[in-house]
């Protein structure tokens, strides 16, 4: 979700090329003509490191590369579609875009060229799931963000004394112990500008997986348990534990509805903390000065245990390329994003991370994404940032709007009642 948000617009024409491992054929290695379009949310720094992860591709093919980079990729791409000048490629921020086309028609299924079987060695089945329609598999992950994570900054707890929890319960203690200290545990900011209250609903999400489980998971974001379920109104109550504790937070409850999002974390690294663990996805690790090392100034543990018959799921987003036209170019490229070697190329310049199985840790220049990419392919069960699964006018409307009226004042069940009236009608 953040990709989708917080991403700078841009339109760039690149050649990406890249080695065909997965395609290998003698045709595929001596083709040196066409071109293929993407777009994509991807801009910026990160738009220049796709590049050189996927150079080898032009190199070896002479297939050009055509990327335009938006932040209005949700409102853009539709128009495209309608006006029959798609993309040859999307790469989807929001999954349930993807299935979206997908139902339409309008996607290409990689069942029809590629060896699907193959993707099950490539990927944990959770993301294979997120990428299929009705039994049909449209979309290959090529970027993963974390967001079950607490920043912290090691040599503060160290000073302190204090140890990395590994429960809930032992993470609400360590706050307490923080507070008693004189200290204030948490740094937490949900301002974006018209995105404000996405922070808040990460959290509520990450909170409900680890309470009530996947399943539960699932049933909500696809409405088949109503927003003000108690399973809901338990995850919200359990945020407001913290972010309704004026002990707790940086500034109480106006310094968390004002603070931008991207400065929140920063009270980690002042001298001393102002604060001493926050919530978020790998994708903040860009918002910290450029001379903060990481994994030293700060580091990353997994959001503790809550439920133990629940264990340690993890809540993710990322980017998922599909395919609009069959083209020989676009069926060459995709086939290459299926292979570890792009992702490899990408993971090499930081803040990266892949759900590909088979690149390596090595990868990873430094220990915080090293630790991000465990916790990743580590985990036995992975869901997709809720409110990007769910319709628009809640996901990224009133369920935004929703935090900031808890965070504000107005009481959980009202919240939580406004949000489900206003679930789309089928």
């Amino acid at each position: 979700m953040f990709t989708q948000k917080v991403g700078q617009s841009l339109t760039l024409i690149i050649s990406l090329s890249l080695l065909l491992v997965a395609c290998g054929s003698p045709k595929a290695a001596t083709h040196k003509s066409g071109t293929v379009t993407i777009m994509g949310v991807v801009t910026g720094k990160g738009e220049q490191e796709l590049q050189k992860a996927l150079a080898p591709f032009t190199e070896a093919t002479g297939i050009k590369v055509v990327y335009e980079g938006t932040n209005e990729f949700a409102t853009l791409l539709p128009v495209r579609v309608d006006s029959g000048n798609a993309p040859d490629i999307a790469m989807f921020p929001q999954p349930g875009l993807m299935a979206d086309f997908a139902r339409e028609g309008k996607l290409v299924s990689i069942d029809t060229f590629m060896d699907t079987k193959q993707l099950s060695n490539y990927y944990a089945q959770d993301w294979l799931n997120l990428a299929t329609v009705d039994n049909k598999i449209y979309g290959i992950w090529y970027r993963a963000f974390v967001k079950s994570l607490i920043w912290y900054n090691p040599t503060a707890f160290a000073a302190k004394g204090y140890q990395i929890p590994k429960t809930w319960d032992e993470m609400m203690a360590l706050s307490n112990k923080i507070v008693a200290d004189g200290g204030v545990p948490w740094c937490l900011g949900i301002e974006n500008g018209n995105a404000t209250g996405w922070v808040g609903t990460d959290w509520v999400e990450d909170i409900l997986l680890h309470t009530s489980g996947s399943e539960v998971y699932d049933r909500w974001i696809t409405h088949q348990i109503p927003f003000n379920d108690p399973a809901v109104k338990t995850a919200f109550e359990t945020f407001g534990k913290i972010a309704l504790n004026p002990k707790y937070v940086v500034g109480g409850k106006t310094g968390v509805i004002s603070t931008p999002f991207g400065d929140s974390p920063k009270g980690l690294i002042e001298d001393p903390p102002s604060c001493y663990m926050h919530h978020q996805g790998s994708f903040i690790a860009a918002f910290f000065p450029e001379n903060v090392v990481m994994g030293k100034d700060v580091s990353v543990f997994p959001l503790p245990m809550i439920n133990p018959e629940v264990g340690a799921p993890v809540l993710v987003s990322g980017e998922v390329v599909a395919m609009f036209n069959d083209t020989p170019e676009a069926r060459k490229l995709m086939e290459y994003l299926a292979t570890p070697k792009p992702h490899e190329i990408w993971a090499s310049f930081g803040g990266y991370l892949s759900p590909h199985k088979e690149v390596r840790l090595e990868a990873y220049p430094d220990e915080i994404t090293k630790r991000q990419a465990e916790i990743l392919t580590n985990a036995k069960v992975i869901r997709f940032d809720g409110s990007d699964m769910m319709p628009g006018a809640v996901g990224t409307g009133t369920f935004w709007t929703g935090i900031v009226d808890y965070i504000g004042g107005k009481d959980v069940d009202t919240v939580l009642n406004d949000i489900e009236e206003s679930w789309p009608q089928q």
